[in-house]
C-alpha cells in the first residue's frame, strides 16, 4: 500500500500535464477566390480543426434576385467543398439583406430567399440569423451570406424538439 498511493499520484498528476494538440489554422481559397486573399487581403474561408468559418459571399452575378440567391448559395457550397465540408455540414448562416425596409417587405423577401434556401437545404436547417441592412459591399448584390459548417455533422443529424406539457 505504501508504493501504490505514492504510483498512482504520480500517475494522476501525469495525466494532467498532457495537452491536447493544437489545431491548424487552414485557409481555404477555392478556385477563382484568390483576389479575396491577396487584394483584398480576407480569407474566403477559414477551417480550423473541423469547423469551417466562411465569410460573407454576395448574391450573385445574374440578372435576377433568383439567380443572384441561387449564386450565392452554390458559391457557398464550392467553398465548403473546398474546405473538405457540405452543405450538409452547415451549423448556421447569417444573411444580410439590403432590399426589405419594413416587416412586409422583409416577409415579402424571405418568402422567395427560403424557396431557394430549401433547395440548398431541404432537411436539417441551420441555425439562422437575417439581418437588414443598409449597404452592401458588392454592388448589386441583395443579399450577403456568411456561413459557419462543422466537418461531419450533417452524417449525424439529430433533431430535438421539446416534449409536449404533461396534460393533467
Amino acid at each position: 500500500m505504501r508504493f501504490l498511493l505514492p504510483a498512482l499520484a504520480a500517475t494522476l498528476l501525469g495525466a494532467g500535464c498532457a495537452t491536447a494538440p493544437v489545431p491548424t489554422k487552414t485557409i481555404v481559397i477555392p478556385a477563382g477566390a484568390d483576389a479575396a486573399y491577396d487584394t483584398w487581403h480576407y480569407a474566403p474561408a477559414v477551417r480550423v480543426g473541423d469547423t469551417v468559418y466562411v465569410s460573407g459571399i454576395p448574391a450573385g452575378p445574374g440578372d435576377d434576385y433568383d439567380t443572384r440567391i441561387r449564386n450565392m448559395f452554390a458559391r457557398l457550397q464550392r467553398t465548403l467543398e473546398a474546405a473538405g465540408a457540405s452543405m450538409e455540414d452547415v451549423v448556421e448562416i447569417t444573411s444580410f439583406h439590403k432590399e426589405p425596409k419594413d416587416t412586409a417587405s422583409f416577409d415579402a423577401e424571405f418568402e422567395r430567399f427560403f424557396a431557394i434556401h430549401k433547395e440548398y437545404f431541404p432537411s436539417g436547417y441551420p441555425a439562422s440569423t437575417i439581418v437588414g441592412t443598409t449597404a452592401l459591399l458588392a454592388e448589386g448584390a441583395p443579399v450577403e451570406m456568411r456561413a459557419v459548417a462543422v466537418v461531419g455533422a450533417g452524417k449525424h443529424l439529430v433533431v430535438q424538439r421539446a416534449k409536449p406539457p404533461a396534460v393533467k
